[in-house]
């Protein structure tokens, strides 16, 4: 019943436009299939399998891995697919003289290819979705199933090696004030809500430096600040010869936001990260003053947004690409071109997030000039084949 209203939606279609739709997905899907087969192959496969053989890694685990890490490679095929799927479709049309045939009775280039980019734009949309939603999750899945699989304890409120530093105005000894690190917390392990095995270091103190040892760490929600249990201090007078006093503590209130906790149980990776959480941590990294990880985030998320708009670049430039007049292309052959396009892209893509991440480089320029340079050569190349 479902698929009445879907045929009644895809008759509406002009036949123009449902003919080259059709001849557009068959190549679609086998690009999909060829380019994530290819990409989980090696970067998932041949891991699983040394794995299973060397670590005891068991089958089923391994199975499950895979299944949860093949939205990613997914993801990373729908750009691909479109660029070959458009290249390889209006190539075969153009060197068939179907293409020669819609021009002789005055159908334009930019008619010619508005369908192809109308799927570009809607494989644009299922990527963001398939990034934003799914993704991450699915790599989160994978994560935890793998420690299972090799008898690692693994629970969704834990993090190792927590470190979050903030900064500050500190009273210098010419009387002068300069924004540098005030505190850095580090805990070796958050888990069941508390913190293990804390160290902070306070610079705060004019020609002093403190550092609070403590066995465990728990956040006192009432006081606002952090309870510290079991544990010592200790002060070193910088400026007075090098004094050093320790004291013990059985509990020690210390004020310091509940920020770490916030850092404990975020992702340490873009890439299973919605863009939600990914603003949280740019927040989160702005806030402490490590000025080099927020930039990168903020990197990352607008990477979010302009990633999915490659399908679009792509599938502008296949067709502009195929539309040529006389255009023979085969199979193999633009998988070839497709390969060179998509190696080029990528690397101009690296370049720029560096640059971004470096400071050389706004995060919305490094992220969107790719876009935007790949844009205006896919519309040189079809105004070039509209002549």
């Amino acid at each position: 019943m479902l698929l009445a209203p879907l045929a009644h939606q895809w008759r509406r279609i002009p036949l123009l436009d449902r003919w080259l739709l059709s001849e557009l997905i068959g190549p679609l899907l086998f690009g999909i299939a060829a380019f994530t087969a290819v990409s989980l192959s090696v970067g998932v496969v041949f891991e699983l399998v040394r794995r299973v053989a060397e670590s005891g890694l068991p089958v089923w685990s391994a199975m499950q891995v895979l299944g949860y890490r093949l939205p990613g490679f997914l993801v990373l095929s729908f750009p691909m697919a479109t660029l070959m799927a458009t290249l390889l479709a209006y190539s075969r049309l153009s060197g068939g003289s179907e293409l020669t045939a819609l021009r002789s009775i005055g159908v334009s280039t930019r008619r010619m290819v508005a369908p192809a980019l109308v799927l570009a734009l809607a494989m644009s949309v299922l990527t963001f979705i398939f990034n934003d939603l799914i993704v991450p999750r699915a790599n989160l899945e994978a994560n935890y199933t793998f420690e299972r699989g090799l008898g690692r304890s693994v629970t969704a409120s834990r993090g190792d090696f927590i470190l979050y530093p903030t900064f500050g105005q500190i009273a210098k000894p010419d009387g002068s004030n300069e924004r540098d690190l005030t505190q850095l917390f580090y805990a070796r392990k958050f888990e069941g809500g508390e913190m293990k095995d804390v160290t902070v270091l306070d610079f705060t103190r004019t020609g002093q430096r403190q550092m609070l040892q403590a066995n465990r760490g728990v956040w006192n929600d009432t006081q606002g600040m952090w309870e510290f249990l079991d544990g010592r201090i200790t002060s070193v007078d910088t400026e007075g010869g090098g004094l050093t006093t320790t004291a013990r503590f059985d509990r020690y209130l210390y004020p310091l936001s509940s920020n770490p906790i916030r850092v404990a149980t975020l992702p340490t990776d873009a890439s299973v990260m919605t863009v939600a959480q990914a603003r949280t941590a740019e927040r989160l990294l702005a806030q402490a003053g490590n000025q080099l990880e927020a930039r990168r985030m903020r990197v990352r998320i607008n990477e979010k947004f302009a990633f999915p708009a490659i399908c679009l670049v792509f599938g502008l430039i296949g067709s502009s690409l195929g539309v040529r007049p006389n255009n023979r292309t085969s199979r193999s052959q633009g998988f070839g071109i497709s390969v060179l396009l998509i190696f080029g892209y990528y690397l101009m893509s690296f370049i720029f997030s560096s640059l971004g991440i470096k400071g050389s480089l706004f995060p919305v320029g490094a992220a969107w000039l790719p876009v935007l340079i790949g844009l205006t050569g896919g519309l040189l190349l079809l105004r070039q084949a509209s002549r």
